[in-house]
């Protein structure tokens, strides 16, 4: 499909929101994580505004977004309605979560189950993002069970570097930070790869046959397209990236995305604080340009199977 800018920023700014918000509010729940207060205002800003910007970038993806509001009304049915609705009902717990870990602090009674909340609620949005484009049977490279655990593994990536820096700034310990982020770094690398290799040998789910229904009478193949020039459907269901531009691309996704940060996390974590720091900016800028790479091939190299009907052989 033809990657769009605004939901490629939406996907990337608020996976990378929702990791650091989940990773922040899990581990200061459970005590492992000392919250202080400029960590918390720091990390949890963060969050929010990485959250609060992509959500508003998909805004500028649809349509009508003034009717943006009705998608809600259908979460019985609807992954697109039951993101939105999570993500909307992430920010008043995430808000009392920073509130609590400001005012009150860990003795609060309320602040283990607030933050335990907060990274639940958050977690399940990034899986129903995922499931948008997992339940989407028409599209084969999107429709496995590998979507919606990507969607979730890259959000802790791409969010566990922010942890690791803001551990780093305010002097909290950095070992269980670069840890988790070397993790999440690993996990993420692990299941794109598994990923990328599903959909490159995966059996096609139907042929020109299947779609004609003349397979009975022998090989079908389309003989003239039904109209002379491109329509909405070819543009944006049929857009095609060369192979061997889409291998570049993978390397790129996997050197950026995983491998330079987590060199730098770990880098930096033998560093005194001014060079970790140092070290850590470039892993923030690389792994973002990483995860953008990985996007974009995300929707790329998704084909809808309406392609058959303009000449494709297999979808």
């Amino acid at each position: 499909m033809h990657p769009a800018a605004s939901v490629i920023l939406f996907t990337v700014s608020s996976g990378a929101g929702y990791g650091l918000l989940i990773l922040l509010a899990a581990l200061a729940s459970i005590g492992v994580l000392s919250p202080g207060r400029g960590l918390g205002l720091a990390g949890l800003g963060t969050a929010l505004v990485l959250i609060t910007v992509g959500l508003l970038a998909s805004m500028f993806h649809l349509g009508r977004p003034e009717r943006a509001w009705r998608s809600l009304s259908q979460w019985r049915t609807s992954w697109l309605s039951r993101e939105g609705v999570l993500a909307l009902a992430t920010y008043p717990p995430a808000l009392l979560f920073v509130a609590s870990w400001l005012l009150a602090g860990p003795s609060s009674g309320a602040f283990a189950a607030v933050g335990t909340l907060t990274a639940v609620l958050a977690c399940l949005t990034v899986i129903c993002t995922g499931m948008i484009y997992a339940s989407l049977k028409p599209i084969p490279q999107w429709c496995n069970r590998w979507v919606a655990p990507g969607y979730v593994a890259m959000a802790l990536a791409t969010g566990a570097p922010w942890l690791v820096l803001f551990a780093t700034v305010f002097g909290e310990q950095r070992g269980l930070p670069t840890v988790i982020a070397s993790l999440a770094l690993v996990l993420a690398a692990v299941v794109k790869l598994v990923y990328w290799r599903h959909i490159d040998h995966a059996a096609p789910i139907a042929t020109v046959a299947d779609a004609t229904g003349l397979g009975a009478l022998g090989q079908a193949r389309v003989l003239e397209s039904p109209h002379t020039e491109e329509n909405y459907l070819q543009k944006e269901m049929g857009f095609r990236v060369a192979r061997k531009h889409a291998s570049k691309l993978r390397r790129f996704a996997v050197l950026a995305g995983f491998v330079l940060p987590l060199c730098l996390v770990l880098l930096a974590s033998a560093l005194p604080v001014s060079a970790a720091v140092l070290a850590l900016v470039p892993a923030l800028v690389s792994s973002l340009l990483g995860a953008i790479a990985e996007r974009w091939l995300f929707f790329a190299q998704a084909r809808h199977v309406v392609n058959l009907y303009y000449g494709a052989a297999t979808a």
